[in-house]
């Protein structure tokens, strides 16, 4: 279901892309140029988006002697999933949270907090752990990639309607069409693009479990996290925030960033945890 959300949420990007674009510009080259310019950007960074997450996060290459547990757990987890071996980092933080990132299999990294390490029994580590060799394997960087290249697309195409004055040679009724444009297309590329987010938290949840088979143990991981977050605040750039498992700016952002919502990067902990435990029983 969360993948089917996903490739659905991401039609409805790309015909908002396409309309808008063909709306404002009259299909105009200006509306090619853009989509142009929204590719060219989001390749740049998705080709380089691992090395920017870790320096972003302030994380740094950990040898096994210092992580000999991470390194056991993902290199049993990846060998059970045909999966290469992933480089591991350490973030000197106490807030427990984790994160994956890397745009293939063959180029991944995994992070994970100090604090995750001291309040983490084996098996809720090895849960979160699944949880972002599952980012991996279902090529959420990529999906990410392609989202935030259509939501780029919708801005350009917003920005150059106001700066060219597209609509305004077909009468009030395209001027109103560019204002609308101008005003709602951004404003659903991020609505969308935020809901893709909490599609693939929630199925790298699901596939994580599966993973491990212990849907309960990542429910427990999931519980702990999410108590912790909201009392500390972590040191790390708002623009790899959806990365991490959970929500590391909780702390910061008061009632409305624990509620989620429409720009939700997370889906709330409460409703991950439900489903996790639904799992469990089902099976």
């Amino acid at each position: 279901m969360n993948n089917l959300k996903t490739v659905a949420m991401l039609s409805l990007m790309s015909a908002l892309v396409w309309l808008i674009g063909w709306v404002v510009f009259g299909g105009s080259r200006g509306m090619l140029i853009g989509l142009l310019f929204a590719v060219g950007l989001n390749l740049l960074v998705y080709f380089f988006s691992a090395k920017m997450a870790l320096a972003m996060s302030r994380a740094r290459p950990a040898a096994e002697h210092e992580l000999p547990k991470v390194y056991g757990i993902i290199r049993r987890l990846a060998a059970t999933s045909d999966m290469p071996m992933p480089s591991i980092h350490l973030i000197d933080s106490p807030q427990p949270n984790a994160f994956a990132t890397g745009r293939n299999p063959k180029n991944a990294a995994v992070a994970v907090t100090t604090g995750i390490l001291q309040i983490m029994r084996d098996d809720e580590l090895e849960g979160v752990l699944a949880h972002e060799l599952s980012h991996v394997r279902n090529r959420d960087i990529l999906i990410s990639s392609i989202a935030a290249m259509l939501a780029a697309a919708l801005s350009i195409f917003a920005r150059m309607a106001f700066w060219t004055g597209g609509g305004r040679d077909r009468g009030p009724i395209g001027l109103v069409i560019t204002i609308l444009a101008l005003i709602l297309a951004p404003l659903a590329g991020i609505v969308i693009r935020m809901a893709i987010s909490r599609a693939r938290e929630y199925q790298a949840d699901a596939s994580g479990a599966r993973m491990t088979g212990q849907p309960l143990s990542l429910a427990r991981a999931l519980d702990k996290i999410g108590a912790a977050s909201e009392r500390t605040p972590m040191k790390v750039n708002p623009a790899v925030s959806q990365l991490f498992i959970a929500d590391p700016l909780k702390a910061l952002g008061g009632r409305r960033s624990r509620r989620g919502g429409l720009f939700s990067t997370h889906p709330p902990i409460e409703e991950r945890i439900r489903r996790l435990e639904a799992m469990y029983y089902q099976h």
